[in-house]
């Protein structure tokens, strides 16, 4: 095939998704249980963490018509939500200071980086993910010249993970070491990438997993928003949701006191959002509690249709900058 027909062939292809998008059944409505715990540790004098979950609504409904009973005009009510974690660096109140800042911020940012659609196309999956790349970066030169011009607030910085989900679509936007997990079937994933020297060491071959070296570099961050040019890079991830599935926002001081296979455990003894966050948050006290403790937990649940699969399978694209 000549390259001209190859893109003629893509073109078309791109054509048919979106007109397709006139014939298929909305997505089926989440239904979405919420729950969340901070606690400031035992070790720190305050709380650098900071959380957010928010719902967005929009409404389609039919104030007058003549359209026969048989063929009603269309009604729809959706939502969609964000859950969003940032731990803040740099001492005394400039943590606070970042970590809440670009929660504010970065929401509104979020809601015009991804467009709200039924479904998502490869391209807007790629065009959202730039998007969101973009807005990361201003929220980084926003808490760098905030951090110029205010006294006291020099070197302060956050990480930012989060999640927007709509229907049986979820986006996960990382930079820095907090982390999001998929529990599916029993089953922990770690969406995100630390963001660490030590990461960086491992997976370079330099040194083994869970070397002392490793330990006393896994706190050293290689990308972060803020502090002192951290970078604001993001990583942008794609997910197909499916029934029963929880998604897990933490910082670093659960997973640095509580492995994967406990917070697996916990998570399948625990059904309840809310409940789960506060066995997590505990377990990170007992042993010790470092460091700021937080924990946001999504259990999603998904009506049953016929135009759904039952199964397990999963789409997850991780987009880089440079894509292959």
């Amino acid at each position: 095939m000549s390259p001209i027909d190859e893109d003629a062939t893509a073109e078309l292809r791109r054509e048919e998704f979106h007109v397709s998008r006139f014939f298929l059944p909305p997505p089926p409505p989440a239904q979405v249980e919420f729950g969340a715990m901070s606690h400031p540790g035992k070790v720190r004098p305050n709380n650098e963490d900071h959380f957010l979950v928010l719902r967005r609504r929009r409404s389609l409904g039919v104030i007058l018509t003549n359209l026969p009973e048989e063929q009603p005009a269309p009604v729809a009510d959706q939502d969609a939500y964000i859950m969003a974690v940032a731990d803040g660096m740099g001492g005394a109140a400039r943590g606070e200071v970042a970590s809440s800042q670009v929660l504010r911020t970065g929401v509104d940012l979020m809601l015009h980086a991804i467009n709200w659609t039924m479904m998502y196309s490869e391209r807007e999956i790629r065009e959202a993910a730039e998007k969101v790349r973009m807005f990361y970066r201003i929220l980084n030169h926003i808490l760098l010249e905030r951090a110029r011009v205010e006294a006291g607030l020099a070197g302060m910085g956050t990480t930012l993970t989060a999640t927007f989900t709509a229907g049986l679509d979820a986006f996960v936007l990382h930079a820095g070491d907090s982390r999001a997990y998929l529990f599916r079937a029993g089953t922990l994933e770690q969406l995100t990438h630390d963001h660490t020297l030590a990461q960086s060491l491992v997976e370079s071959g330099r040194i083994a997993p869970g070397s002392s070296e490793a330990r006393r570099t896994s706190h050293i961050l290689t990308n972060y928003l803020g502090g002192r040019g951290g970078g604001g890079d993001a990583d942008v991830h794609h997910l197909h949701l499916a029934d029963g599935d929880r998604l897990l926002l933490c910082t670093d001081g659960l997973t640095d006191m509580v492995d994967d296979e406990e917070i697996a455990r916990t998570l399948d003894r625990h059904p309840d959002a809310e409940g789960a966050c506060r066995v997590l948050v505990e377990r990170a006290l007992e042993r010790g509690g470092r460091d700021n403790v937080t924990a946001v937990l999504g259990r999603y649940h998904f009506p049953p249709t016929p135009e759904r699969s039952s199964g397990l399978a999963q789409s997850l694209v991780r987009f880089k900058d440079d894509p292959e």
